[in-house]
């Protein structure tokens, strides 16, 4: 029998290759696995927890103000600042130690009315100070005493809340209640570190607040040098406002809000769907606010990585910053300084005249009657310091549209339009002024007692002829004067006269880009006397920026023109020294024509002519020398004023100005509002002082630069043909 042949056994090379392969890379990859365990276990770690969905805006500083010659009114101060960052996971203990910390390298000023602190620690006077509430104390003592804190809680409050009677809110609201003044007592050594963790947690998690800004160098090198030890805390710059021109326009500029104040309360959510944050500065009045979107810039943002502990990991810069945008104002700012100084000096000095006993304001406003641009609007409010007793002048630039007046004879330009747009006079109707002696009314006459005698419009608006706007108006309702006639007077006849003032802007708004402005306040009763009052300005108020703007429509042949402030807005440039290109520039805007014919307008015109340049005009006095061909009109309108002794109400009289120049080709217009400028025993000419200096001031600055642009052509010249020779 056959052996059978056995079968050599051995494994293939391409089997052994692929064992040797595998075994290979499974080397390779405990090798790599131990390699990042071991060695970069704890970096892939981090970046396993880190989170990158928190981006913050930080501010820029804010756009300029200038005048209309590039003169800077509003500039920007930088201030060394010490900002917080509360990331997700802060414990509020950490918090504390912070502020314990800072409390020992910087000044927090403060201030609290729910104890009695230290002289030395009240801040009242201090910018940016911190206001402890009582509640912040509560909270900080609870922190602070917790074992104390519990007591405050009796069994049957929190057997209550066991069974649902009170909620975990109502029994904090207990706990704090019962916290008393002594307990609260005890924080006054504690009160800087709570004002600083106040700061600290002020806003939202991941958005830097400002703890102090305005540090002092010292300050700002100390927090610098121990950054490390300090958490979420940096140290930065922000932006403050400030005025090189001190308190001019002031009133006017608007307000900015603080580092602490940030958003305004009922504008919170406004802002917070455009971008802003709770802490960021926004402005809060007039200029600052209604351009807030032009001078508030695009803001810098940062993206901060953060680990799950809330730890920061990195920082990240998203976009660049840009500052805002500037504006450059109407205004001339060497005319409206000058214009300032001569209302302060008036004011000081006819104080110490008899019958000024009321005088304490008055406003001087000058506009280009075809731009509606305003070159000077200056307030001023007389006052007394209360420490030292001493007169004081304050800035009340805003009063001229916020506040108004009755105006007497400068709208009689605008009645005597009215009469002839009506009909109810012609160019050639003659009144006589004489006393009008009307059943159950006081006589009621001009200034001049027995009368001015036979009138054309032309003439009473020259002598300021009350009984001829009185028949104006009765000829309005359809009158004719006859001597103790009754005054049948309808209501329609007050609305057609205010429809006819309103064309000029009086008792109605000016259309200026800027809140709170008052349109006027109109009589309280339509008695039919009172609208003969009405027709001589002795009734319902107006605004000296009303008053500017009637005067602007009858100087520039009937256009009621809206008035602006802002010419134009620029870009913003890195030099300071420079301003950036335009962005926007306003141009005039018409609001309306009136409705009257142009050769009305004219006679009105030269009859305002009359006023300034013919002798026995009202204005002559104060104008006839004047060489830059002026037209006017004065206006004095009674007014009462609270009797400090407690009697009747003291019979007072604003006095007031218009006038525009030159007549035949108006480039200028100004309203001059003084109120209770005296009492009628009393009078003075402070308005026609005030329109004449104006107006003088206006045009030799005007010739003054007319002569440095000739000669700076001059130079020029010599220059060019210097290098040619």
């Amino acid at each position: 029998m056959k052996k059978k042949k056995r079968r050599k056994s051995h494994v293939p090379f391409r089997v052994n290759l692929l064992f040797l392969t595998v075994f290979a890379l499974f080397s390779v990859l405990i090798l790599r696995l131990g390699l990042v365990q071991i060695v970069y276990g704890e970096n892939y770690e981090r970046e396993v927890e880190k989170t990158q969905d928190v981006t913050v805006s930080t501010p820029v500083p804010r756009g300029k103000m200038y005048d209309r010659y590039n003169r800077v009114i509003v500039d920007n101060t930088s201030l060394n600042t010490i900002t917080y960052t509360r990331f997700q996971g802060n414990t509020a203990e950490e918090r504390l130690r912070i502020a314990k910390k800072l409390a020992t390298m910087i000044d927090v000023p403060y201030t609290t009315n729910v104890i009695d602190i230290p002289e030395n620690k009240k801040n009242k006077d201090a910018k940016n100070v911190v206001k402890i509430t009582e509640r912040d104390m509560k909270d900080y003592w609870i922190m602070l005493h917790p074992k104390e804190a519990e007591q405050k809680i009796t069994q049957a409050d929190r057997k209550k809340v066991q069974d649902g009677e009170m909620t975990d809110d109502e029994l904090y609201q207990h706990q704090l209640d019962r916290i008393s003044k002594k307990d609260l007592e005890s924080l006054k050594s504690d009160l800087e570190v709570l004002a600083i963790k106040r700061q600290m947690e002020a806003g939202y998690s991941n958005t830097p607040q400002i703890v102090k800004s305005g540090v002092t160098n010292e300050e700002y090198a100390v927090v610098s040098e121990h950054l490390d030890e300090l958490p979420g805390v940096d140290t930065t710059t922000y932006w403050d406002r400030s005025y090189p021109e001190n308190s001019t326009l002031r009133t006017l500029l608007g307000n900015v809000s603080s580092a602490n104040e940030g958003l305004p309360k009922d504008k919170v959510q406004y802002y917070l769907s455009r971008g802003y944050s709770r802490n960021d500065q926004v402005g809060t009045s007039y200029l600052e606010k209604q351009y807030e979107a032009q001078l508030s810039g695009q803001k810098e943002k940062v993206q901060y990585v953060t680990d799950k502990k809330g730890n920061l990991l990195d920082t990240i810069q998203v976009s660049k910053g840009e500052r805002g945008s500037d504006l450059v104002l109407t205004i001339d700012m060497e005319l409206q300084k000058a214009v300032e100084k001569q209302i302060t000096d008036q004011l000081l000095a006819k104080k110490q005249m008899k019958g000024t006993q009321f005088l304490d304001r008055a406003f001087v406003i000058m506009m280009d009657p075809h731009t509606g641009e305003i070159l000077t609007m200056a307030g001023k409010k007389y006052t007394i310091d209360k420490k030292t007793g001493a007169p004081k002048i304050e800035d009340f630039a805003l009063g001229n549209i916020s506040t108004s007046y009755t105006m007497g004879s400068v709208v009689k330009g605008a009645t005597v339009l009215a009469g002839l747009d009506s009909g109810a006079i012609k160019p050639n109707t003659v009144f006589v002024d004489e006393p009008l002696k009307i059943k159950g009314t006081p006589v009621k006459k001009s200034a001049e007692a027995e009368g001015l005698g036979p009138l054309t419009y032309s003439s009473a608006l020259k002598y300021s002829s009350n009984v001829f706007m009185f028949k104006t108006v009765m000829a309005m309702a359809g009158l004719q004067y006859h001597k103790n006639m009754t005054l049948p007077i309808k209501p329609d006849t007050f609305s057609e006269l205010r429809s006819y003032y309103s064309q000029f802007g009086l008792g109605v708004s000016t259309g200026i880009d800027l809140d709170n402005e008052s349109t006027g306040v109109q009589g309280g009763s339509d008695v039919p006397g009172t609208a003969l009052d009405l027709g001589i300005g002795q009734y319902d108020t107006y605004t000296p920026l009303q008053l500017v703007q009637y005067t602007s429509a009858i100087a520039n042949g009937g256009y009621r023109i809206k008035p602006q402030l802002v010419k134009e807005i620029r870009k913003p440039t890195i030099k300071t020294d420079e301003i950036g290109g335009t962005q926007h520039s306003f141009e005039p805007d018409v609001l309306n024509r009136i409705t009257m014919k142009e050769e009305y307008i004219k006679d009105v015109q030269s009859g305002f002519k009359r006023v300034t340049q013919e002798q026995g005009g009202t204005g002559y006095a104060a104008f006839h020398t004047a060489n830059y061909n002026p037209a006017g009109k004065s206006g004095t309108a009674q007014a009462y004023e609270k009797n400090p002794s407690g009697g009747d109400p003291i019979k007072v009289n604003n006095s007031n100005f218009v006038a525009f120049a030159p007549a035949n080709n108006p480039e200028i217009a100004v309203a001059v509002v003084v109120p209770s400028a005296f009492v009628p025993s009393a009078p003075n000419t402070i308005t026609k002082e005030l329109a004449r200096s104006a107006l003088d001031t206006y045009f030799d600055l005007k010739k003054k630069g007319e002569q440095e642009v000739k000669d700076q052509e001059e130079n020029q010249q010599a220059v060019i043909a210097n290098d040619a020779n």
